[in-house]
């Protein structure tokens, strides 16, 4: 399986990143091992998908790095971020 993700940063910014192993890739996260997240501990995963083919997964991850892709993430999960920053 290949995975797209998403995590909450401390400052509230969206990271998204691509695996084929979420668990070894949410721990590197999490214990400071990723040079973007590293200044932004603690991070939550907010949004997985899983594929069957790499290249769906990739294109996944792209579109969420876009403004559109952003904006969607958001709307899918407007719920959970707005009590998150009550």
């Amino acid at each position: 399986m290949y995975y797209t993700y998403n995590l909450l940063m401390v400052n509230d910014e969206v990271y998204t990143g691509f695996t084929s192993d979420l668990k070894r890739r949410l721990a590197e996260h999490k214990t400071g091992n990723n040079e973007t997240t590293r200044k932004h501990l603690p991070v939550e995963l907010i949004h997985y998908e899983a594929f069957l083919n790499e290249l769906d997964a990739r294109r996944r991850e792209e579109y969420f790095k876009t403004n559109k892709g952003k904006t969607t993430l958001r709307l899918m999960l407007r719920e959970y971020l707005k009590d998150k920053r009550r």
